[in-house]
């Protein structure tokens, strides 16, 4: 007969994962959660238009899970699954064994709520507001940079992309409210390019590669000193980098003036931008058309590079440990998923940073 688990049991196992290394213990320790509690109350408020009882979750706990399913990439079906098996994920959420947990739907709830109040800018302010406390100053000028964000594939005919080009519901998505909650009316295609590569039998290929890529794209400005994300805005995979430059991507609040990019982000309309705003430009110059790029532009882009290239470090982790991919429909949606992405993102760099100052 097995023996029945006894709370000193649990108890062994967590002080056992937390030798082992426990990633949202660390959480735990170094993120305090209630600073979310203001803006998450005041975002399901605003959103409840049923009077009635209050929810039965507490809102931070329900944020937590956010952040669990952010880190591990999953859906809400297997978020729920897995807070119901893992030991670890019970202790951050501050849930014992005989404890509800919320099921796929609560989540998918309240994650809708908080997307439909447009709480996420404000949650991801309130971080900033724990970072700049906790001295991390956005320092030493910033990056801009912008990739590109997945979504699951749309097959549409011709006509019906003319008319969501155009900004239009087509026809016969109208009355089928099943067929239209499903189609994505905001993600768009756009060509990526990669570098050619060698073939091989040596010879290089006349042109890059293009890839269809269908989906979002994510904008971020990082500071040069701690590499946080200070700013950020999700736009459809097809609008332009450089233009965003002028929307609210550069952070005024950076100790120093310099702003790095690539030649994406290279117009006159930026430059008088930055100059008119007190910014001084780092961004990548251009080949010159048709001919050589002159010597000192060769160097001074790769002098920049060298600067420009810790925001590529972001984008990295973001896709191979969190996994950013977009489940979800709609530009609304995509925002709430980018925006958790990039706290998410900001708490693991503060966690790394924390640990440095702490071992040095």
């Amino acid at each position: 007969m097995m023996k029945q688990a006894g709370f000193f049991d649990v108890e062994e196992r967590l002080a056992r994962l937390s030798g082992l290394g426990d990633q949202l213990e660390a959480f735990s320790r170094t993120v305090n959660f209630e600073v979310f509690r203001p803006a998450l109350e005041k975002a399901l408020a605003y959103s409840d238009g049923s009077k009635g009882g209050r929810p039965p979750f507490d809102p931070v706990l329900m944020f937590k899970i956010l952040v669990i399913q952010t880190l591990n990439n999953l859906s809400d079906e297997r978020t729920e699954y897995l807070i119901n098996d893992r030991l670890s994920f019970m202790r951050f959420l501050g849930l014992g064994l005989s404890d509800r947990v919320p099921d796929a739907k609560t989540i998918w709830l309240f994650r809708e709520r908080l997307t439909q109040a447009g709480a996420i800018e404000r949650l991801f302010e309130r971080f900033d507001a724990t970072l700049r406390s906790a001295g991390y100053l956005p320092m030493s000028g910033q990056i801009l940079d912008a990739t590109l964000v997945a979504a699951p594939k749309q097959r549409n005919t011709n006509a019906e992309k003319a008319d969501l080009r155009a900004g239009r519901i087509p026809e016969d998505w109208q009355d089928k409210p099943s067929k239209l909650s499903h189609k994505d009316r905001h993600a768009r295609w756009t060509l990526k390019f990669t570098k050619a590569k060698r073939q091989d039998d040596g010879t290089m290929p006349s042109s890059d590669l293009a890839i269809p890529f269908f989906g979002y794209k994510s904008h971020v400005s990082i500071d040069r000193k701690y590499r946080f994300i200070r700013k950020w805005k999700t736009t459809d995979a097809a609008a332009s980098d450089g233009a965003r430059l002028r929307e609210g991507l550069l952070d005024k609040a950076n100790t120093a003036s310099s702003v790095w990019a690539d030649t994406a982000y290279r117009s006159k309309a930026n430059e008088d931008f930055m100059e008119k705003q007190g910014f001084v430009s780092k961004v990548h110059r251009k080949k010159p058309h048709l001919k050589p790029m002159p010597r000192h532009i060769q160097k001074s882009n790769a002098g920049k590079s060298v600067i420009r290239s810790r925001v590529e470090h972001v984008f990295a982790d973001q896709k191979s440990q969190t996994g950013l991919f977009i489940r979800t429909v709609g530009i609304t949606r995509a925002t709430m998923r980018i925006g958790l992405a990039n706290i998410v993102y900001n708490m693991r760099r503060f966690l790394f940073l924390e640990r440095l100052s702490a071992s040095a």
